[in-house]
Parts: structure tokens; sequence; C-alpha cells
């Protein structure tokens, strides 16, 4: 790992009134580094993302994000949330939700400065929606739709990207299609993603943190079988899958119970 740290945890506890979440939590992760985060239903990913972005306080420890506090450092991150859904009847276009990312920078609904309406076409440019800005969200289609909510993300113009489970229900076509555009954008942004779909992830990220109430930090090439059974409680074994798209193929291998 290299880079000064975009985010610090030292010693993090959580919980809900008596029940423990997570305990004594440490992760530091450097700029423009790529982490998965994986581990199983109420483990504590989630509550994990949303100390990081100060919407938790912890009971204990500390949490910087890019040297301050995560509520004063809350502008510099995007955050695609896990149940981002968009309501494709809602009379909007593809530019008005790209808008709705500039909330945090003070903007009111219908008061759109040149600054706000130039970030979203930025945004829009990264995740190549650009010619689609006038367009009703109707008509687009699950792989554009997600696009469009990680360009709402972008439209703060932040240093951290967050993304809880942006694959799900996704086909393969389409979840290639965003790991391209995830690794371009690691080029200029650190990006903390909760995925439980090794197959998206396992080429291109260089560590894992396996959160299940406490946190392991992994990398990704040392993530044995023994290591993934441990993290979901139960035995597990990887299963190969081959997918021939056009003029290439690709591996990948999902763990799954036996």
């Amino acid at each position: 790992m290299s880079g000064s740290p975009a985010m610090a945890i030292e010693d993090v506890t959580f919980s809900y009134n008596d029940r423990i979440v997570l305990e004594k939590v440490n992760l530091t992760v450097a700029e423009r580094e790529f982490v998965w985060i994986v581990g199983p239903n109420g483990g504590g990913k989630t509550t994990l993302i949303k100390i990081m972005l100060g919407l938790l306080r912890p009971r204990s420890g500390r949490v910087t994000v890019f040297g301050a506090s995560a509520v004063a450092s809350r502008r510099r991150i995007g955050y695609m949330p896990q149940q981002s859904l968009l309501d494709l009847r809602f009379p909007a276009t593809v530019m008005d939700i790209a808008l709705m990312g500039r909330l945090n920078s003070g903007f009111r609904p219908g008061f759109h400065s040149a600054a706000d309406r130039e970030a979203a076409r930025s945004a829009l440019d990264l995740v190549d929606l650009t010619a689609m800005s006038d367009r009703p969200v109707g008509e687009l289609s699950g792989g554009q739709q997600r696009r469009l909510l990680i360009a709402r993300a972008l439209a703060c113009d932040p240093e951290l990207l967050l993304l809880d489970e942006p694959t799900a229900n996704l086909d393969r076509r389409v979840e290639r299609e965003l790991h391209d555009l995830l690794l371009r954008l690691n080029k200029r942004l650190t990006i903390i993603l909760v995925s439980h779909d090794p197959t998206f992830v396992w080429d291109f990220v260089e560590r894992v943190v396996c959160v299940h109430r406490t946190v392991a930090v992994h990398p990704t090439a040392n993530m044995a079988r023994e290591a993934i059974s441990e993290l979901y409680g139960t035995p597990m074994r990887m299963v190969r899958h081959d997918r021939h798209e056009e003029d290439e193929s690709a591996q990948s291998q999902d763990p799954v119970e036996p």
C-alpha cells in the first residue's frame, strides 16, 4: 500500500443498544487504493460504511478521512447506498438525477448554478452518459441506471467513492462494463466497494477487508478457501466460471456452500 492515508479507523467499536456490531476495528486505506469489503449478512459491513460517512458515531475509537473527522470530510466522499433505486415513473431526466449529487454543495432544488451543471456534466461524461443527459430516466437500461447512480455520487467531485453492492442484480456483461468504469475512476479516486461477488473484483483489488464483527485484512491473492469459509461461518468451495464474450474469455471463481 502506498500513498498517504485517505481513511484511518482506529480501535472503533460500535453497538446498537447493548448489541456489539463492530469491535476494535482498525483499518487504513491509502489514497487511490481500491479496497473490497466482504462479509456475511449482519456482519457489520453497512454499519462500517455509515461510520466512514459520519452517519453513525462509534461508541469508542476514532475515524479520520483525509486527516479530518468523518463528518467534516463528508463533502469529499461520494456515496452510492445499497438500496439506491430509481423510480422510472418519476418525471426526471438523467441530468436531474446527476444534479442531486450537488446537494452537499449547498444548492437548492430548482436553483442550479453554472458550477453545479458543469459538475453534473463532468460526472455524466465519466460514466459515458453525456449523450443521454436530456432523456427521461425511464428510458435507461439497468446498467445505465447503475452508472447514473454512480454519476450522482461523482457530482460532488469527491476524492473517495463508497459503493455498497453496486453490482446487485446485474448480468455479467453489464458487470464487465461497470468493472472497466471503476478501473478508470480508480486512477483519480480512492474506492471502497462492498460486494458479495468475488468475480467482479477479484482481478483488480489488492486487499480484501473481511468484516464479521471484527475486521481482518488480506491481500486478494491470499484469500484461500479456508479464509472464506471462516468468514461466512460454513464450509465453502470455489466454483470456476468460464465466460466467453465475443473475442475474449474471462475466468473467475465464486465461493459457494458445498
